[in-house]
């Protein structure tokens, strides 16, 4: 699932030749309708948007990701499961983030890294692709545990429970984006000046594996993380209607706002990636226009799907009074230590001017 691959690879339209007939004289008789496009280049302008759309990411991700887990990481001790699930959470999206740069050079340069690092970040990012949005369900369930059930919620199993669970979406995570490997960077035979990094898969049918694997990717990437959200806000808020306070208002629109975030970010690319998939697998009528404009439009609702890696730290906290809170008095004690130190150093200059005094 790369962010920025400029052509498609067409062995899925076509069976490769068979060796065993390749050396015989009979003669073959091309059709048209097989043939790949002629070369799916984005646009210049195009890719130079894309990759200042990136970089804009990379840079809104990255220190908003690493303040939230600085200001988590400082209350370890007595972090509570959402807590906790929001700092591997922020790990997963900062870890997705470092991957950007290197896609923003590819989308004008072509892939110039090679073939390890074409295996090594489309894993890196396939692996956060699953846990980021894993992540976000265990949130949503740990809300519901907390507000629905909060009488029977026992906390110090909770916690520890959540550390199980942290675990297993890695591992999870981890083991789903094992399809990664069959990235390869390589020149397709249609395009010999630029040097691409997408997925090729050489061993039994193309179709089938890509089907399989967007399958896996569209039903536990996308589908079941939304079900879970949506049944666990679902009741929560129905909970919280039937409670009084004015807070519960304010836990109302949080709900809202992470569950509209989610389906605006994610849920164009998956349509574009379903599109994608059905017309690669045959079952929608192929042309080169309607390619180009799935491909076009791949990159431009990952690139909105991306977004959502820097909006989690702003509606999981930057909304919360908590951590507000938090991030003060982080800043404060931090402020008394510069102090502290500056002391230190007035002192000890102080005193070794009055030594050097003494000694002439």
């Amino acid at each position: 699932m790369n962010p920025i691959s400029y052509v498609a690879n067409f062995e899925d339209v076509y069976d490769p030749p068979n060796g065993s007939i390749d050396s015989n004289l009979t003669s073959y008789i091309v059709e048209p309708g097989v043939l790949p496009c002629e070369a799916l280049q984005l646009v210049s302008s195009v890719a130079v948007a894309l990759c200042l759309i990136q970089i804009g990411i990379f840079l809104l991700a990255i220190p908003g990701n690493l303040l939230v887990g600085l200001v988590i990481a400082s209350k370890w001790q007595t972090l509570t499961p959402s807590e906790m699930y929001l700092f591997h959470l922020t790990v997963a999206d900062g870890l997705l983030a470092l991957t950007l740069p290197f896609w923003a050079v590819s989308a004008i340069h072509g892939w110039i890294f090679g073939d390890f690092l074409c295996k090594a970040l489309n894993l890196c990012i396939e692996a956060n692709f699953y846990t980021s949005i894993l992540f976000l369900a265990c949130i949503s369930v740990d809300r519901y545990v907390v507000i629905v059930h909060a009488h029977e919620a026992n906390k110090d199993r909770h916690r520890s429970y959540s550390r199980v669970v942290c675990a297993s979406v890695w591992v999870l995570g981890c083991a789903l984006a094992l399809p990664a490997l069959f990235n390869d960077a390589f020149k397709p035979e249609y395009e010999s000046n630029r040097v691409i990094c997408y997925e090729r898969y050489d061993i039994g049918s193309a179709i089938s594996w890509r089907l399989t694997v967007r399958g896996v990717r569209h039903v536990v990437g996308f589908v079941l993380p939304l079900v879970v959200m949506v049944t666990c806000y679902s009741i929560t808020i129905v909970k919280l209607l039937h409670t009084r306070g004015f807070q519960k208002h304010r836990a109302m629109q949080v709900i809202v706002v992470v569950v509209l975030a989610f389906l605006l970010c994610w849920t164009p690319y998956h349509l574009v990636l379903m599109t994608d998939t059905l017309l690669r697998a045959g079952m929608v009528t192929f042309n080169c226009s309607v390619r180009r404009s799935v491909n076009l439009a791949l990159h431009v609702t990952h690139s909105v799907a991306l977004v959502h890696s820097f909006v989690n730290p702003v509606l999981y906290a930057f909304v919360g009074q908590k951590f507000r809170k938090n991030l003060g008095r982080l800043i404060q004690r931090k402020m008394r230590q510069d102090r502290n130190s500056m002391s230190r150093f007035s002192r000890s200059t102080s005193q070794t001017s009055e030594g050097n005094g003494s000694l002439l």
